[in-house]
Formats: C-alpha cells, sequence, structure tokens
C-alpha cells in the first residue's frame, strides 16, 4: 500500500515537471523544453506502471527500458541543444 502511494506522488511530481517544460515549450517553441516534456511524461508513466504492477515477475524489466528510453531522450536533447548553437 506505501509502495503504491509513493509511486503515485513521484508520478504526481514527474508529471509536475512534464507540465512545466511543456509550457515553456509552448511558449518559445524550443525543441529542448519539447523533449525534457516528454521525458518527463514517460517517467510519470513509468511510475504508474510500476505502482499498478504489485508483483515482482519477469515482466517488470519493461519498467527499466522505459526509464533508459526517458534519459536517452535527455541525454539527446541536450546533445542537439549544444550541437544546434555551434552552427553558427
Amino acid at each position: 500500500m506505501l509502495r503504491s502511494m509513493l509511486n503515485g506522488a513521484a508520478a504526481m511530481g514527474w508529471m509536475a515537471c512534464a507540465l512545466f517544460f511543456l509550457r515553456f515549450w509552448k511558449q518559445s517553441h524550443e525543441r529542448l523544453f519539447g523533449f525534457f516534456a516528454l521525458a518527463f511524461t514517460l517517467l510519470g508513466a513509468n511510475s504508474v506502471a510500476s505502482a499498478l504492477m504489485e508483483s515482482m515477475d519477469e515482466r517488470r524489466y519493461y519498467l527499466y527500458v522505459a526509464r533508459l528510453v526517458a534519459f536517452l531522450i535527455i541525454l539527446y536533447a541536450i546533445w542537439d541543444k549544444n550541437r544546434a548553437g555551434r552552427r553558427g
């Protein structure tokens, strides 16, 4: 019960970050903010899925793959922003 509640709180935090970056993306149309919003939405969905999966079974490795994809999106966003700044 406590684990589900904490995963729900983490999901709320991830989604709040996603909405924060989504607001800045709508104002500036900066790709960095769009990628960050996407990554934090994925992390929030990951927390919800973790809360819904009660048992520890072999399907839980998908949660780690989703986290990996989210962090790779963040790394790509940072790389893309730095690459765009050097073009001149």
